[in-house]
Formats: structure tokens, C-alpha cells, sequence
């Protein structure tokens, strides 16, 4: 963890004494190079490794303290925001469903190897995706890195306002059907928790390009298990209004 650096860029700019509830602190990468320029080494220095917080776990120990989580809003530019930035990924208790692949043939190529992307490949090709959303003419349409338009919403303990653009997000897999767009966001680590802006500066990005719904989920393959969790923004202009509407998790079986 980045504690030392963190708590020397708080003493730089006393972001200490900063009232939270009246705005959030913004904070931009020139200042955070300034503050750690005597730190060592360079995970101790380098912008995005600092302000990689994408779990709990991740923020150092100024930010748990204090109740803060960090946001990017524009290219090299931060705010600090009191309040809750993540979502759980609950542990799915049910009993695996057994999926049996569409195909009729065996993928011996996606059995090299255990990345994320592979088993994500795997549960699409096996149709796992489309049958876990109900719907046929899901295809693959998205993927990789791309920024964001501006948009405006709210986030943190004091529902504040916050604009973001052009700001980099990155789609594992997105999947457009006749009505709807499916986005998706990968791991291959037992998450306990996640920032909820992988998932909300993505909805917002491609809502704003589609007039079909966006749905957005969270995807994991642990052993042998296929996991999905359906998660919603019931207001589209709340950053905090996540909400996880379904989750299941599958054995898929080949021919």
C-alpha cells in the first residue's frame, strides 16, 4: 500500500482541514509528482499507480481512516470524496446450475492458459452470457479502451456534484442485442468488493451512445465455477445508486 506517499501528499496540500461536505477535493497529477518528487522508488511516485484504489483494501490508510475514496474526472485530474466508492460482490450461496454448452463441439484452445479474458471468451462462446440475460441476439461489439463524454452525476456521503470527461475506461467485454447492450467487468480473484466506477463511468459512457438499456455485469470464474452478478444504477445521474438485481453462478459442461 501507498501510505507513506499519500500521507505526504495530505501534509503537502493540508488536505486535512479540507471540509468534505462542502465540495470534494480536487486534486490534479502535477501536484501529486510535486508532493512524492523524494520518494524512492518509483511505485512511491507514479500517478497511476497511486490512484489505482479499484478495492477497499487497496486505499491507504489516510483514505480508510477519513472515509474517502479517490475519482478520475478528466485526464490527469482527481477528486477526493467522502463516503462510500465501492460495491460488494457477495459470495453466490445457491448451488451451481449446470449450463450445457450451446456449442457441439469442444474448445481444447480455451483450456490454455487462466486468464480472465479467456474464461469470459469461453462462457460467450458457450452462450452462457446470452442465456443468463435471455437473450439470443447478444453479440460481441465492445471491447478495450476508450474515454468517456462528459456527463454530470453525484457521489459520496453528500451527494455531490461531479463532472467527468474524457476520462479513460476500459470495457473487458460489451455485447449488443435488438434491445439492449451488456457490459462487462472481468476478474480472476475472488472480489470481495469493487469501485463502483468500473462499472458506472462504462453504463454512462455507452448509455449516452445507445438509446437500448444498458445492463452491466460483474463476472468471475473461481475453480470450476462460472459467476455473474446483475448490477443497476436506478438513477442514472447517482454514482451511489448501484444496486445488485440478480446473481447466479454455473458448471459448464461441453459435449
Amino acid at each position: 500500500m501507498n501510505h507513506k506517499p499519500w500521507q505526504a501528499i495530505f501534509d503537502k496540500y493540508e488536505i486535512h482541514n479540507h471540509d468534505f461536505s462542502k465540495e470534494p477535493y480536487v486534486l490534479t497529477a502535477e501536484q501529486i509528482k510535486k508532493a512524492t518528487a523524494h520518494f524512492s522508488t518509483t511505485n512511491e511516485r507514479e500517478v497511476r499507480v497511486l490512484c489505482k484504489q479499484d478495492s477497499r483494501d487497496d486505499r491507504p490508510e489516510i483514505f480508510v481512516k477519513n472515509n474517502l475514496f479517490l475519482l478520475p474526472v478528466k485526464n490527469r485530474t482527481y477528486v477526493i470524496l467522502e463516503g462510500e466508492g465501492y460495491v460488494d460482490i457477495p459470495e453466490i450461496i445457491t448451488t451451481p446450475i449446470t449450463y450445457k454448452s450451446k456449442l457441439d463441439f469442444e474448445l481444447e484452445t480455451s483450456k490454455v492458459g487462466n486468464s480472465e479474458m479467456q474464461h469470459l471468451d469461453f462462457a460467450y462462446a458457450s452462450s452462457l452470457i446470452r442465456s443468463f440475460m435471455n437473450d439470443t441476439s447478444l453479440v460481441l461489439t465492445i471491447r478495450g479502451r476508450k474515454y468517456t463524454p462528459k456527463f454530470d452525476f453525484t457521489a459520496g456521503r453528500f451527494n455531490q456534484k461531479i463532472t467527468a470527461e474524457s476520462v479513460q475506461t476500459e470495457v473487458d467485454a460489451g455485447y449488443e442485442g435488438k434491445n439492449q447492450v451488456v457490459l462487462i467487468e472481468a476478474k480472476n480473484s475472488q472480489t470481495q468488493n469493487t469501485i463502483i466506477r468500473q462499472l458506472y463511468y462504462p453504463y454512462r459512457q455507452w448509455q449516452y451512445h445507445t438509446s437500448k438499456k444498458v445492463n452491466i455485469l460483474f463476472f468471475e470464474k473461481r475453480h470450476d465455477v462460472y459467476s455473474l452478478w446483475n448490477y443497476e444504477f436506478y438513477d442514472i445521474n447517482n454514482y451511489n445508486s448501484i444496486k445488485l438485481t440478480n446473481s447466479v453462478q454455473y458448471e459448464i459442461k461441453s459435449v
